[in-house]
């Protein structure tokens, strides 16, 4: 064994000096760069370990991870997102009850912790939570629908595996529902849509699928139907199954499924039809069957649905009305269903090529056995310091441990793991790939690749848009000056598309947002949260 281990460290001091030598002058042993980039013994364990894969630890493994869904549900404004999640939260028995978002009990909707989100009914920043069901944990990012908040969604996209896209069941596509839109193209993020709101006045599911494929291109098919809409809506019919699913009890808890109404056979049956025929244009297997004019099984349509999907080439439709607790549980059904598991996504990083000045693409496979590779994508600051949010690609990250950050080479300590339930947080000790997560107390920047020293690979980046809007700020007292700037810094970290300036002309503190209101929000959050007192205008014109 010592022959061994002498053996591997002279051939690393060898290979280090020839590989390294250009990238650090310094001596190995003095290089803190080298450390972050793999200590000699975790080189040694890559090289030299030769312990078999046990196959029946492989296939729990992989067993657990079929069992992950990450999606997040994004919509345009006031299409009841924060609703639907509300009753998601309730139905898998996160929440004991139900709380609107403009709620006369001055409570609120779990998910819009902030008392601005509950004084105004929108969802300013996005919010994270976990749940249970059908012995699946979902983890989920409940997004803003205000185009001011774009980047909220931007991120959450870009951690996330799968999405549920919401549509009022009256207005159908909105223009915020177009940015949404190109967020998951972007992304390549499989989805299922919810049409909401059925209860409405003016609802009309099918106006919104003509919208989904005409506006936006998608290759959107109906998977329920509704039985009703308006004042009559009453639950929904399975297309699949050819089941009409109700919904009783004070708050839709009880699903019943029954036979379909003589009145809507035959619209069940061309809608079925329709969706067979698009899944027999894209899948051999259902085609074949189609084509001797066999029906397939309930199972081999779910099966075709999913590679669909997968594939994005098929967008089901659930329908419903979130605010009157009808339609959630199939909808979460499809999502275990239909969405992918943390295996199924290509996920992209950027390795270094030895001896070259550049990077090649490679692929991250979601396997918490090889070395931690981690993405900051969302930081809050908190009274005791920074929490991280966090999503884990590959390896997996414990209490305790050093990790390193890939983009400045800093070795941090994980003094604090916890998971999110919106505000609440829930201490854990450890997270394996596929799970998303945060840590307190680490500094870091939103957008920094994590390893834990066994690995040159970085994460891609995320899309930021460029500010739209600027204004003029200055403070009302002079003694909160220094808070003040304390205050724009920590908005600036949490907030990448927040900047702060100073005009060379007229020395104006300039503040850039995504708009009126994302500017709004922040000067109340300075007299809020920090006790300043802003004066706010448009920027000065130096005349020369």
């Amino acid at each position: 064994m010592s022959y061994l281990l002498n053996l591997a460290k002279r051939t690393f001091l060898r290979e280090g000096r020839n590989s390294f030598g250009k990238l650090f002058p310094t001596p190995l042993h003095q290089s803190s760069k080298l450390w972050a980039f793999g200590s000699p013994f975790s080189l040694m364990r890559r090289v030299y370990s030769t312990t078999p894969v046990d196959p029946e630890k492989e296939k729990k493994i992989k067993e657990k991870l079929s069992k992950i869904r990450n999606i997040g549900i994004s919509a345009h404004i006031d299409s009841g997102k924060t609703t639907l999640t509300e009753r998601i939260l309730f139905y898998t028995g996160r929440i004991a009850e139900i709380h609107e978002v403009r709620g006369k009990d001055g409570v609120g909707a779990k998910m819009d912790s902030m008392e601005l989100e509950r004084e105004k009914g929108i969802t300013i920043k996005s919010a994270a939570t976990h749940v249970t069901w059908n012995k699946h944990t979902i983890n989920i990012i409940d997004t803003p629908g205000h185009v001011d908040f774009t980047v909220e969604v931007e991120r959450a996209l870009r951690v996330l595996d799968g999405a549920v896209l919401v549509l009022c069941g009256v207005s159908g596509i909105q223009s915020q529902t177009f940015t949404v839109d190109r967020q998951m193209k972007r992304y390549k993020i499989p989805r299922l849509v919810f049409i909401n709101k059925l209860d409405r006045i003016g609802a009309d599911p099918w106006k919104g699928i003509q919208g989904l494929r005409n506006k936006l291109g998608l290759p959107a098919y109906a998977v329920q139907i509704p039985i009703g809409v308006e004042s009559r809506h009453s639950g929904v019919i399975d297309l699949i199954h050819r089941q009409a699913i109700s919904f009783y009890g004070s708050h839709g808890e009880e699903e019943v499924r029954d036979v379909i109404p003589e009145t809507m056979v035959d619209l069940v049956e061309e809608k079925r039809t329709e969706l067979l025929h698009r899944l027999a244009d894209i899948d051999d297997s259902i085609a074949e069957k189609v084509l001797v004019d066999e029906e397939p099984t309930i199972d081999e349509m779910k099966a075709a649905i999913r590679r669909a999907t997968l594939n994005q080439k098929l967008v089901p439709v659930f329908m419903g009305s979130a605010f009157k607790n009808k339609g959630v549980q199939p909808l979460l059904d499809g999502v275990l269903d239909y969405l992918p598991d943390p295996t199924e996504v290509e996920n992209i990083g950027f390795k270094k090529v030895p001896g070259e000045d550049r990077e090649e693409q490679v692929i991250i496979p979601c396997d918490p056995t090889k070395p931690l590779l981690g993405f900051a994508f969302k930081l809050e600051e908190h009274p005791f310091g920074q929490l991280t949010y966090m999503r884990i690609y590959q390896g997996a990250v414990k209490k305790g441990n050093f990790i390193y950050n890939a983009n400045t080479g800093e070795k941090l300590k994980v003094n604090r793991l916890v998971q999110m339930h919106a505000e609440d947080m829930e201490d854990i000790r450890k997270a394996d790939a596929g799970d998303i997560c945060c840590i307190f107390g680490i500094e870091c920047s939103s957008g920094d690749t994590f390893t834990d020293g066994d690995t040159q690979t970085k994460l891609t980046q995320m899309y930021i848009p460029p500010p739209v809007l600027s204004l003029a700020i200055t403070t009302k007292q002079r003694d909160t000056t220094n808070k003040f700037t304390k205050a724009l810094r920590r908005f600036q970290r949490e907030d990448p598309t927040f900047k702060v300036g100073q005009d060379p002309d007229t020395s104006e503190t300039i503040i850039s947002g995504m708009g009126e209101l994302h500017l709004e929000i922040y000067v109340e959050r300075l007299k809020r949260e920090f006790g300043i007192q802003c004066k706010v205008g448009k920027p000065l014109v130096a005349y020369k």
